[in-house]
């Protein structure tokens, strides 16, 4: 297999990306050991940069690192991703509050455009799952954005990332895309009717549902 061409930034970080991306994709299985000679040829490198990019994702969760026995994907346990869901809805429901009270007429337009996106994505007979998710994410990540708390942004992308490593499971189950895009519309309405405790108590709500499909 031939190696791949990385780009100029610090190799150990484009590394973490492939491997991270990897993971999403579901290549990598959670529970699945990480063969690290394997990658070091497929990539072309040396197994250091390989290992500081797996401690890189140790760090944020995604890789288990075991002693004397390697890197592993890491496995999600309900109890784990119980404890994500409920961080999540503590951090996104308070950024939620905060748009309500504070955006401008311009940011509610960049929400309600990415509103617009989700509901197309989820049209009868034609739903686009994949597209739904990433539209949902931007939809979120717009939302911090506004909300504009460069600490709270770093812990929901961490959290964001255990969460995807389940994510499939909350989008398959039925009816549930038609749920997440009612509970979004309802978090829009009081964006726009700029009522922070309304908006804070949906955004709760769109979690501990999210929660209830993924387990």
């Amino acid at each position: 297999m031939s190696a791949l061409t990385l780009t100029p930034r610090a190799l150990y970080e484009e590394v973490a990306e492939l491997l991270r991306q990897r993971i999403f994709r579901r290549e990598l299985e959670p529970g699945s050991w990480i063969d690290e000679m394997k990658l070091a040829e497929e990539y072309g490198i040396s197994r250091t940069p390989l290992r500081e990019a797996l401690k890189v994702l140790a760090a944020e969760g995604l890789v288990t690192m075991k002693v004397r026995r390697g890197a592993y994907v890491t496995e999600v346990s309900e109890q784990d991703l119980a404890d994500v869901y409920h961080l999540l809805a503590l951090l996104e429901s308070d950024a939620a509050g905060v748009v309500a009270a504070r955006a401008t007429d311009a940011e509610r337009d960049d929400l309600r455009r990415l509103h617009t996106e989700l509901a197309a994505a989820a049209r009868p007979g034609h739903v686009d799952r994949e597209l739904f998710f990433a539209i949902n994410e931007r939809f979120h990540m717009r939302l911090l954005a506004i909300a504009n708390n460069r600490w709270r942004d770093q812990m929901v992308a961490d959290l964001r990332k255990v969460m995807k490593l389940n994510r499939h499971n909350s989008l398959l189950k039925s009816g549930r895309i038609g749920e997440s895009l009612k509970e979004h519309r309802a978090i829009m309405d009081a964006i726009e009717a700029r009522d922070a405790e309304a908006a804070a108590v949906r955004m709760r709500a769109h979690f501990a549902n999210g929660l209830e499909a993924a387990t």
